[in-house]
């Protein structure tokens, strides 16, 4: 089973939604709809035989969870591209804030969503192109509304369900149109503002700034006070030799 519309009462303008009943991932849809796209388009998939998150890692999203992926074409540069996690993270801030008590969110470097201090969220990003811009961008979403996947154990955070930590019992569909709708006032916000403002609104919900954090990069752990994030998105740490910039890497504390 397939839809594709615009959408009822606070949907977005511009975008479009396609909503299936099951797939491999929402992710690899998107992949393979990008030729033929002529909008923004949001693909929900109510189950995933093979989700994944960063670095090829599986991602299990159990029934009343949110998979989600959003395929569209920015007029953006590869680190441009890769800069909208932030957009993604506040917009999935503000969607979750509408169900649980802001206070009990937080926004991990990278690309997660902290809830009473257990991943509620987490995000993905993919592009493609070899010209000076992306032909296409995809943010895929997980978002733990009902559930948590089982066999999950030694997580440095583990999952945690909106349902469990006290919030409302919310429908996937209704908080997919949500965060669309979310993600669409960041968009706007980046366009008028610049992502300076993004960087801004990312840094007022950060998890442990100004504390000490370690980022592991897969070659080494860098271990300081968590700074800021720079204009290109990168993780500044305060060590004893200095500020260091980190592009990618884990984050524990």
């Amino acid at each position: 089973m397939s839809t594709n519309d615009t959408g009822q009462g606070h949907w977005p303008e511009g975008y479009a939604r396609v909503v299936l009943d099951s797939v491999d991932s929402t992710m690899a849809e998107a992949a393979r709809r990008a030729g033929a796209l002529d909008r923004p388009t949001w693909i929900m998939a109510h189950s995933q035989t093979a989700g994944r998150g960063r670095r090829g890692r599986a991602w299990v999203a159990p029934k009343g969870n949110l998979n989600a992926t959003l395929i569209f074409k920015p007029e953006a540069t590869a680190a441009e591209a890769a800069r909208r996690s932030f957009l993604a993270a506040n917009a999935l801030y503000a969607a979750l804030a509408i169900y649980v008590p802001a206070v009990k969110l937080s926004l991990k470097w990278p690309n997660d969503v902290l809830l009473s201090g257990g991943k509620v969220a987490g995000i993905l990003l993919e592009s493609s192109g070899q010209g000076r811009f992306v032909d296409w961008l995809s943010i895929g979403f997980g978002v733990n509304l009902a559930q948590v996947p089982d066999g999950v154990t030694g997580a440095s955070f583990p999952p945690i369900s909106l349902k469990s930590a006290g919030g409302w019992d919310v429908d996937p569909a209704d908080f997919l149109a949500t965060l669309a709708d979310a993600y669409a006032t960041q968009e706007d916000k980046l366009a008028h503002f610049g992502f300076t403002r993004i960087r801004q609104d990312w840094l007022r919900h950060a998890a442990r700034l100004g504390e000490v954090i370690t980022a592991r990069t897969g070659r080494q752990d860098i271990t300081g006070i968590f700074d800021t994030i720079d204009d290109d998105g990168n993780l500044v740490l305060i060590t004893g030799t200095g500020p260091c910039a980190v592009s990618a890497a884990d984050v524990f504390f």
